[in-house]
Order: C-alpha cells, then structure tokens, then sequence
C-alpha cells in the first residue's frame, strides 16, 4: 500500500461511519455480492482530481483485486460535451455503499482544482503565483490543498507555525508592527521564514525599514498596489490577497505582483458534476 493510499485509509472509515454505512449490518449483508459494470460519468467541464480518494473508497470496502486504469486521468481537463465515461467492475455490495463517499471526494476535489485553474490561466501570462490559504474544511486540508497544486496552483502554508505570519491580531496584541515582527521572531527557528500582513501604505513603508521581505497586501486597491511596487526593494515579495474573484482579479495583474492568495479555491469552488451508474453483466 502506497502512503497515498494509507493516508486515505485513515479517513475513509470515518466518511463511512458518518454516513451510517456501520450501522446496518443486516443490510450490508444482504446487498448482493455479483459483479456490476460501474461507468462514472463527466458532466461538467472540470479538471479531474480526487481519483486515488475515489478508489481507495471501494478498496476499503473490499475491492483491491480491481483495476483502475483510469487513475493516469488524474489532472486532465474534461469537457462534459465530451460525454467521457471511465468504466470499471465492482461488486455491488461495494459499489452501492462506497458510491456516494467516492462521489463526494471527488466532486469536491474536481471542484477545488477546476476553479484553481481558472484563476492560474488567467494570471499566467503576468507571471503572477496563485496561492491558496488556511481557509480549508477541517478535516479536508491536505486534500483540498493538493486538489489546488493539481489545478495549477501553489499552497501558501499548511500550518500556522510552519510559516510565521504577522497578522492583524498579532499587531493589536504585540502593540504594533515592529514589536510583532520581534515577538514571532523570538518564538522562531533560525531558518524560520516569516510573512507579514500590511494593511496600509505607511505600514509599508514601515516594513520597508524593518527589512521584512514578505509582504502581504491585504485589501490593497489595485491603485494602492502601483504605490507600493513603487517603493518595493529587491528581493522583496508582494502577495495580493482580500476578497479577490475572478471578475476582479485581471486588476492586479500589475508588474511587480508576485503572487495572489484566494481564499475561495478552498472555501467556496462552484460544484462540478459527475455520477456513478451500475449495470448488470
């Protein structure tokens, strides 16, 4: 078993159990145990994502002698005009209690890394990084976090303490940005690297003379942001980041951006379709 997979297979009993699926023996026994020809069917355009999630949901519940040859599919972008159908064989007993499990993972990563590729297409030519954030489903986050790489992305970091960040907070609590900035730094490893949220533009220029390097401009109007390339240092980096959508993201596309952080990729991608449909043999 490869470490994808046992890392599904911690979470697998858990969807299974919320699903009441352990509950009902009697019915789990009884399904029938024939082999069933199962197509899972595209029916949006979508970047297929989510397929080792998917399977490992049937090998769970007993299939692992099963091919997926579909699995190289990982990553592809689908249209539904295509009518692309993968087609493989289950038992039903298997089939039928793994369907909307296997269903929900993969529709939810299709969904995080098509709306992820939408928003790298558009910012590619610029030269600008798309990042995710924090804002995961608990329980979810490296799955959502991998579905961003998959579309495209980049993941802005996993943890709060694996990257240090001065937030707002920090700065309310610490009295400000500089004493913020030394109190991470004291609770930091030597090689700890350190983000710091700049909310205006004398905070800025304040950062500048602390010689932070990166910077996140939060909520910076695209107007704000040429103020602040234009006082940017070498090797400093910018990060756009506060309530950015695809409508309102080609405002900052602006020279100097190295990246942009997009909450939405994680917390809200519109849902894609895909069903799964058994037949006899």
């Amino acid at each position: 078993m490869s470490l994808i997979q046992q890392s599904w297979r911690e979470l697998i009993p858990h969807f299974l159990k919320e699903d009441g699926l352990f509950d009902h023996v009697h019915y789990l026994k009884s399904l029938p145990q024939s082999q069933v020809k199962c197509s899972l069917k595209v029916k949006s355009d979508l970047v297929l994502c989510g397929l080792d999630a998917f399977t490992e949901v049937f090998n769970y519940l007993g299939s692992t002698n099963y091919s997926w040859d579909f699995k190289e599919q990982e990553g592809k972008y689908i249209t539904k005009d295509s009518k692309t159908s993968f087609d493989f064989l289950l038992p039903f007993s298997v089939a039928l209690s793994g369907e909307r499990i296997a269903l929900n993972l993969l529709t939810r990563a299709s969904a995080v890394a098509t709306y992820t590729s939408q928003f790298v297409k558009m910012a590619k030519p610029y030269n600008i990084e798309i990042l995710d954030t924090r804002k995961t489903t608990p329980g979810f986050k490296a799955f959502e976090k991998y579905a961003v790489v998959v579309g495209g992305g980049k993941n802005h970091r996993f943890g709060s303490t694996e990257i240090l960040m001065v937030k707002d907070n920090h700065k309310k609590v610490f009295g400000g940005l500089g004493p913020a900035v030394n109190a991470m730094k004291a609770m930091s490893g030597f090689y700890s690297p350190m983000i710091v949220e700049i909310h205006d533009l004398e905070e800025l220029k304040l950062a500048k003379k602390l010689e932070l390097k990166h910077l996140m401009l939060d909520n910076f109007s695209p107007m704000m942001v040429k103020e602040a390339i234009s006082i940017k240092s070498e090797g400093m980096t910018y990060e756009i980041s506060g309530g950015i959508n695809l409508k309102s993201i080609s405002d900052y596309f602006i020279s100097g951006v190295d990246a942009i952080s997009i909450g939405g990729l994680t917390h809200n991608p519109p849902p894609v379709d895909m069903s799964l449909k058994m037949s006899p043999l």
